[in-house]
């Protein structure tokens, strides 16, 4: 249950405020319990909260006014801060938004016709570290609470004051393929995915909203008691040797490992048509030759996924460079003729850097990744200048 520190109006003392924002509703009918109110309130304030966009107890007019002044007093409803937002020329949509301690986040919209994906982060930053995302490069400062997380989707709502309106829904889809790893954010991940898929909140289909991993076996074995989420896994190479460099925890959890989990979990869930969703960053002369093609048909073959293909996004501090788009169509279509189901990501926003593995945010950094990236990158332009020289 996430708490902040308010100060009282009148007396000027400070009061712990459970923000009320990142409940799900198991835990906001206890909030009420706790309170001494009957459960059945939960609802009526869930709706409020994330049918109605609203944020003051005042406004919440099936409520009796001393349960609105007992609110007001011990619970908050508090969203993140919108700090930036830029729109892109393809309509895709990007925040910056600050979260407690002053790290950034940040979250981008991409409309596609009649759906709309929502990218949210669950960090501030990324512990893994992964070669081609800019994200990792930046280091880590914490996790997001559920609040926070769920807060994207509310301000990207809000945004477009879609509160105001019933006749159209701005937010179709959910993937938590932001900045962070979801999995090592478990509780709060997945009481926020509860609120996605939560019909007293946002009523998002299962099948709608998509966590994406690196490879935390652990937290994904987990996660198949607790989720009925459609999942994607970061794979981005056919082979260990290869994964190990683009991918560094795939040294602690290997490709066959990561795929049994996942196929657990799949098998774990209700619905048996699912599928996993493999994710492929095609990254030029690493990993995006015809064999590398033909090795990943090989090792997924007995495995239930589809296939999509992620042209590598450029950033400044990498020196991978997107592949041409004749070796992603020569990728594609070994897959194809091996009989799988693949689909190439269109690049949206990248004029304004929200294309996938462009966000970055602004991340306190822990773990001093940030500063070892900026050392390395003037060592590599003193002796390009000593060369030219």
């Amino acid at each position: 249950m996430t708490s902040v520190i308010a100060t009282s109006e009148g007396t000027g003392q400070q009061v712990e405020k459970t923000n009320l924002l990142g409940l799900p509703l198991p835990a906001l009918e206890q909030f009420f319990l706790d309170i001494g109110e009957k459960k059945f309130r939960a609802v009526q304030v869930m709706k409020w909260m994330h049918h109605h966009g609203v944020t003051d107890f005042e406004e919440m007019t099936n409520l009796g006014k001393a349960l609105r002044e007992k609110l007001a007093g011990c619970a908050q409803i508090r969203p993140p801060e919108i700090v930036s937002q830029h729109d892109s020329n393809d309509g895709t949509r990007k925040w910056a938004i600050r979260v407690d301690g002053g790290g950034l986040v940040e979250t981008v919209l991409i409309p596609d016709g009649n759906r709309a994906t929502l990218c949210v982060s669950s960090q501030v930053g990324c512990s893994l570290d992964c070669s081609f995302c800019s994200t990792g490069k930046q280091g880590f400062m914490r996790d997001l609470s559920a609040a926070e997380i769920i807060g994207q989707v509310w301000l990207a709502i809000d945004s477009y004051d879609a509160f105001q309106t019933s006749n159209s829904r701005v937010v179709t889809n959910v993937v938590m393929m932001g900045m962070g790893e979801p999995l090592l954010n478990f509780d709060n991940v997945v009481a926020s995915m509860d609120l996605m898929m939560e019909d007293n909140a946002y009523g998002i289909s299962k099948r709608r909203v998509t966590l994406s991993t690196s490879g935390v076996v652990p937290a994904l074995d987990a996660l198949a008691q607790v989720s009925e989420a459609s999942l994607a896994v970061s794979l981005h190479a056919p082979n260990d040797a290869l994964r190990n460099e683009l991918v560094p925890i795939n040294k602690k959890y290997p490709i066959s490992v990561l795929l049994e989990s996942a196929r657990n979990y799949i098998d774990a869930q209700s619905d048996k048509k699912r599928v996993v969703t493999i994710e492929y960053t095609l990254i030029a002369g690493v990993n995006d030759q015809r064999e590398h093609a033909h090795e990943l048909a090989e090792l997924l073959k007995d495995f239930p996924c589809k296939i999509n293909l992620i042209p590598f996004n450029t950033f400044d501090q990498s020196d991978y460079q997107r592949p041409s788009g004749n070796a992603v169509s020569r990728f594609w279509q070994v897959l194809v003729d091996a009989g799988y189901i693949v689909t190439v990501r269109t690049t949206r926003g990248d004029d304004i850097d929200a294309a996938c593995g462009q966000l970055v945010g602004q991340v306190v950094d822990r773990t001093r990744r940030s500063e070892r990236y900026r050392q390395a990158a003037e060592q590599n332009n003193d002796q390009a200048a000593g060369q030219a020289t």
